[in-house]
Formats: C-alpha cells, sequence, structure tokens
C-alpha cells in the first residue's frame, strides 16, 4: 500500500476479530511510531506496549471512550517524555506524529487501530499512570487500540475547499 492510498483509506477502528498481534508487526508498529519527526530531533516519545487483557480491561476503564480496548489484544500507549525538554511542550506535537504513524502503519499491515485521546485531560492521565505505573515526567498522549478489524468503515472525501484559504485569511 503506498503513502497516500494509506492516508486516504484509514479509518478508525473499534471492534476486532479474535487473535493476537504478532511481535513483527508490533515492532513494525513501533518502528514506524519512532520513524516520526519530532522538534530538535529530540525523539521525547515513550511507548507502553499492552497485551495482558487484565492491564487493558483496566485501561478501557480510564476513558468513556476506551471501550474499543476491551476486544483489542494490542495497546499502544504512546506518551511523552518531560524530563531534558530542549524545546518544551513541543512533545505534544511529536508524540502526536508518531501516533498518527503508528495508525497509518496498522491500516498499512491490514490491522484496523483507533487514537483513544487523553492528554490534556488530567483526570484521564492520571488514571492511565495509575494502572501502568508511569513516572510524573512520563505523559500518556494517548492509547491506540489495535487489532484485527472486524469492522469495514465507509470510505469519505472529507477534503472541503471552503476550508482552505490561500495566502491570506
Amino acid at each position: 500500500m503506498d503513502a497516500i492510498s494509506a492516508i486516504m483509506t484509514r479509518r478508525s477502528i473499534r471492534t476486532y476479530e479474535a487473535g493476537p498481534v504478532g511481535p513483527e508487526q508490533v515492532e513494525t508498529l513501533l518502528r514506524a511510531a519512532m520513524a516520526a519527526p519530532s522538534a530538535g530531533n529530540q525523539q521525547p516519545w515513550r511507548f507502553v506496549v499492552v497485551t495482558e487483557r487484565t492491564v487493558l480491561d483496566r485501561l478501557a476503564e480510564t476513558s468513556p471512550y476506551a471501550g474499543p480496548l476491551h476486544r483489542a489484544p494490542l495497546a499502544v500507549v504512546v506518551c511523552g517524555e518531560t524530563i531534558g525538554e530542549r524545546h518544551p511542550g513541543y512533545w505534544v506535537e511529536d508524540c502526536s506524529a508518531a501516533m498518527e504513524n503508528l495508525l497509518l502503519a496498522a491500516h498499512a499491515l491490514r490491522l484496523g487501530a483507533v487514537w483513544l485521546g487523553y492528554h490534556p485531560d488530567a483526570g484521564r492521565v492520571e488514571l492511565v499512570r495509575d494502572v501502568l505505573g508511569l513516572p510524573d515526567s512520563v505523559v500518556p498522549l494517548g492509547i491506540a487500540s489495535v487489532g484485527h478489524p472486524a469492522e469495514e468503515r465507509p470510505l469519505v472525501d472529507r477534503y472541503r475547499e471552503e476550508l482552505v484559504h490561500r495566502e491570506s485569511w
């Protein structure tokens, strides 16, 4: 699958068939995430890979939108390390780029995935910290719920010319 096809056909998938995501696929997802650009090449991302059912179910209770984790065989928690930031606050953009790369890689591997947002909701961030034992300097940006898709989402052309301004507002 070429990059443009992956971008244009990726959809948020929230239901999954039974079966694990293989270790080679997990490594590919992580490699894709770490290939993202970052401010000053600081690469502040940190990842927690979760496959244990009890932990996935506990994470599913950390947000009203995290229900897909009850059915997912894999979660990748994308976090930002804030200690030693040379570009304070840019970890959010950097980790968002890493998350999007991970989602696109999942689609290219014929996996389904959805981005579950956590930062900047302090309550949700603390719940994930508690479940995973994250240090204070590590902030969970979001969780990618990943599995073999059990649903298809329709393709929709989201381009809207009225949202584009050229040369000035």
